[in-house]
C-alpha cells in the first residue's frame, strides 16, 4: 500500500509538488535562522567570556556593586593567596587575574612635549608568566597586526585603529596617565611594541592590554587585582557547573562574613557567573524564546498552507476519493491513506529542506558575515564577523515541525471526506 501510495504521489505532481515547496522552504528558514541565532549568541557568549567577565568572576562585594564603574579603590588584596586557594578548592578551571582600567594615552614628539592624545580602556593580564592562560584566552599572538607581542616588563600593544589614530608605530613611547588606587594621579610610561585587532569593536577602538604586574606598579595596586577570573578548560560555558561552584564558593564567604565587622565584609570575595555578571540574562532569556516563537510561527504557517493546499487538492480529487468510496473503500481508510501521503511528503520535504538548511548554515559558520559597518558605536563584546553554529540539535528541529505541518494540514482538510454523500458520488464521476 505504501509503495502504491509513493508511486502515485511521484507520478501526480499536482498532489505533491506544492506541498513538498512548502515544507522544504520553511524547513530551510527554520534550521538557518536557528543555526544564525546560535552562532551569533555563542559568539556573544564566547567573546563576552575572554574580554569581560570570565565564565566565573571573583570580586570583592563593594566593587561587585559597582562593577560597571570599575572601582579599583574597591578591588581584592592578597590575590596569591586566593588564587592558590582557587585552583586548590576548583581545579577544573583556570584562575587568572585582570585589572580593567581606564585613562589617558600621551604620545611625546621628539621633544618630549605633547604630540597626540587620546581615551584608552586598559587590560592588565598575566602576560609575561609561562604557565599564563591568557595566550589562548585572548588569542594574542593571532590578534597582532604590526610589531610583536609583549615580552618585558613596560611592553604594551594598543588596538590598531587606536595607533593609526595616534599615528603610533611599534617602538614609540606612550605614557598612561591615569589615577592609583587610593586616587592621586599615576603617570607611567610604556613601550609600544605591537598593535592588535580582535574583531570586536568594543576592544579595537581603544584597546592598551599590559601585563597585570605592571598595572599594579603604575596603580599603586601591588598584590591587588579588580577580577579574578575563572574559566572551564575546554573554554566553553557550563552553566549548571557554573552555578554550582559559585554557590559553593559564596556560602563559604558567607559564612566567614557573619564573623566579620560589617566594614570588613565589604572586601571579602564574592563569585558571580557570565549570566549575572555580563548582563546576558535577558538577552540569552529572549533568544530561547525567540527560538521557539520562529518553530511555532513557522509550523503554523505551514500548517495554514498546506490545509489550503488539502482543500483545493480535494476539490481535484473528488472524483478520485468518490470512486473509491463508490466501490465500497471505507472513509476511515481514505482519511488514513491521506494522512499516509502527508508523512511520505513531509518525510521528504522535511529531509531536502534540513540538507539545504544546513548546507547554507555550514557555509555561513565558514564563511562567516561582516557586520562590522552597524556596529561602529556597539559596547557589546559581539565579533564583527558572526558566524553560524550547526549542531546536532540543528540538524533536527526542522524536522518534525515539517512532518507536523504537513499532517496537520490533510488532517484538517482530510475531514471533509466524513461530509461525503453517496448520492452525490455519481454526479461527482461525471464530471
Amino acid at each position: 500500500m505504501i509503495r502504491f501510495l509513493l508511486k502515485g504521489l511521484f507520478r501526480d505532481r499536482s498532489r505533491s509538488l506544492f506541498p513538498f515547496l512548502t515544507v522544504l522552504v520553511g524547513v530551510v528558514l527554520t534550521v538557518f535562522l536557528h543555526a544564525w541565532l546560535t552562532g551569533v549568541i555563542s559568539s556573544l557568549i564566547q567573546s563576552t567570556a575572554d574580554f569581560s567577565t570570565g565564565h566565573v568572576r571573583v570580586m570583592t562585594r563593594a566593587y561587585a556593586k559597582e562593577a560597571d564603574q570599575v572601582p579599583n579603590d574597591l578591588a581584592l588584596l592578597g590575590i596569591d593567596t586566593l588564587i592558590a586557594e582557587l585552583k586548590h578548592d576548583y581545579p577544573d578551571l583556570l584562575w587568572t587575574p585582570r585589572i580593567k582600567f581606564g585613562g589617558l594615552l600621551d604620545i611625546p614628539d621628539e621633544h618630549h612635549e605633547t604630540r597626540a592624545q587620546a581615551p584608552v580602556s586598559g587590560l592588565g593580564v598575566d602576560l609575561l608568566s609561562k604557565q599564563s592562560p591568557e595566550w589562548g584566552i585572548l588569542n594574542i599572538q593571532n590578534a597582532i597586526v604590526r610589531g610583536r607581542t609583549p615580552r618585558n616588563h613596560g611592553d604594551i600593544v594598543i588596538g590598531d585603529k587606536l595607533a593609526m589614530k595616534l599615528k603610533i608605530e611599534p617602538g614609540d613611547t606612550a605614557t598612561l596617565i591615569s589615577s592609583t588606587m587610593y586616587g592621586s594621579m599615576s603617570i607611567t610610561n610604556f613601550v609600544v611594541v605591537g598593535t592588535v585587532r580582535f574583531g570586536i569593536v568594543a576592544m579595537d577602538k581603544g584597546t592598551m592590554l599590559a601585563d597585570v604586574s605592571d598595572i599594579q606598579k603604575a596603580l599603586d595596586m601591588q598584590h591587588g587585582a579588580g577580577e579574578i577570573l575563572g574559566f572551564f578548560k575546554d573554554n566553553l560555558y557550563h552553566e549548571g557547573r557554573a552555578n554550582a561552584v559559585t554557590a559553593e564558593f559564596n556560602n563559604h564567604t558567607a559564612a566567614a562574613s557573619e564573623a566579620t565587622q560589617a566594614k570588613e565584609a565589604s572586601f571579602l570575595p564574592v563569585m558571580g557567573t557570565l549570566r549575572t555578571e555580563s548582563g546576558l540574562s535577558d538577552y540569552l532569556d529572549l533568544v530561547d524564546v525567540f527560538s521557539e516563537v520562529i518553530i511555532g510561527v513557522f509550523l503554523f504557517a505551514m500548517s495554514i498552507v498546506l490545509w489550503n493546499a488539502g482543500l483545493t487538492g480535494g476539490l481535484r480529487r473528488y472524483g478520485e476519493i468518490g470512486l473509491r468510496l463508490a466501490v465500497g473503500e471505507n472513509k476511515t481508510h481514505v482519511y488514513l491513506s491521506l494522512l499516509t501521503e502527508s508523512l511520505m511528503i513531509g518525510t521528504i520535504g522535511s529531509a531536502a529542506g534540513t540538507a539545504v538548511g544546513l548546507a547554507l548554515a555550514y557555509y555561513l559558520q565558514v564563511k562567516g558575515f561582516d557586520i562590522g559597518s552597524i556596529m561602529k558605536d556597539s559596547t557589546m563584546m559581539l565579533p564583527n564577523v558572526v558566524r553560524a553554529q550547526v549542531t546536532p540539535f540543528t540538524a533536527v528541529i526542522g524536522f518534525f515541525p515539517g512532518l507536523l505541518a504537513t499532517f496537520l494540514g490533510t488532517a484538517i482538510s482530510g475531514v471533509g471526506i466524513y461530509k461525503r454523500q453517496t448520492s452525490e458520488l455519481f454526479k461527482e464521476l461525471e464530471t
